[in-house]
Parts: C-alpha cells; sequence; structure tokens
C-alpha cells in the first residue's frame, strides 16, 4: 500500500517516515547480517516464520543495547543460556 505523505499532516509524516526508516534498518540488517536472502526456506509459513524469529533476535538484541547486531549474534551463539537470559528466562 502506498502511502501519500504530501496529504498527511506535519506530526503523521514525521511518525511515517520514522518508521520507515526504521524498517529500511530492520530489512537491512536482516539482508546483510542474517543474510535472509540466501534463505532456502520457500513452503507454507516457514519463511515468515522464520523472519518473526529474526525479528525477535534483532529486537532483544536492540532493547539490549547491542549496537552491533553481528557480534551480538555472534556472542549469544556461543553460550546458549545468554539468548534466554536476554529474555529473562535463564
Amino acid at each position: 500500500m502506498e502511502v501519500d505523505y504530501k496529504r498527511q499532516g506535519g506530526m503523521t509524516s514525521v511518525l511515517m517516515l520514522r518508521a520507515q526508516d526504521f524498517l529500511d534498518s530492520l530489512h537491512h540488517v536482516r539482508g546483510t547480517t542474517i543474510a535472509e536472502d540466501a534463505s532456502q526456506l520457500r513452503i507454507d509459513n516457514a519463511p515468515r516464520a522464520m523472519a518473526t524469529w529474526r525479528n525477535l533476535a534483532i529486537g532483544v538484541l536492540r532493547m539490549a543495547g547491542v549496537t552491533n547486531i553481528a557480534a551480538g549474534l555472534r556472542r549469544n551463539a556461543r553460550d546458549p543460556r545468554r539468548p534466554l537470559a536476554l529474555l529473562g528466562l535463564g
């Protein structure tokens, strides 16, 4: 759905542009750091489910204050207790 930013009022336009920037940033991280485009999942809801898990991982790392997502993913991959601790489960 295309959004006509010119027809929106002042603050609404700003919020829409910030949301778009956030989504572009998320897609960039998923595309470069996680190599989502190289995924071989193509059947049923598997791509959507994996995108949800990727978004969760990125969001949790950002909420924890991690600025380098790739380094955060590597750090958490080394110890299975770390991701659980970030989620408050460990």
